[in-house]
């Protein structure tokens, strides 16, 4: 195999994983087949980049490799491939992610000041003791 085409593979590699796996293409066609695939193992499929890769780089390894050997080797080698450039191509948002918030639905906290008539009860009970 030649070097070119081990680049051309890994580039198409790539392009092929990142359009299924991120764009929605024309029409949005593969947002609505991300949608229609749903939480299944396709679903699972086309939402993780580095697995769809793999299933991607199969046939282009089939058809750049020369013989079985060199067909083998260079399936792993395209998705890895792919995997490099998806990483330096950097991150898709530029935001950083939602802080998780849960709101706590305890009814009384004795740490918190509840009202003015609680804090003079208080203030009475530890002048008891």
């Amino acid at each position: 195999m030649r070097f070119y085409w081990l680049t051309i593979g890994i580039l198409c590699a790539w392009r092929v994983t990142y359009l299924l796996n991120a764009e929605d293409g024309p029409g949005k066609v593969f947002a609505h087949l991300r949608r229609a695939a749903g939480e299944g193992a396709f679903g699972d499929l086309l939402d993780c980049f580095n697995c769809l890769s793999l299933v991607v780089a199969a046939p282009l390894a089939m058809m750049i490799g020369d013989q079985w050997m060199e067909r083998l080797l260079a399936w792993p080698a395209l998705s890895a491939g792919a995997i490099l450039l998806e990483r330096l191509a950097g991150p898709r948002d530029s935001a950083p992610p939602r802080a998780h918030y849960v709101e706590d639905t305890e009814g009384t906290n004795d740490l918190l000041r509840q009202d003015a008539s609680s804090d003079g009860e208080r203030d009475r009970a530890r002048d008891r003791r």
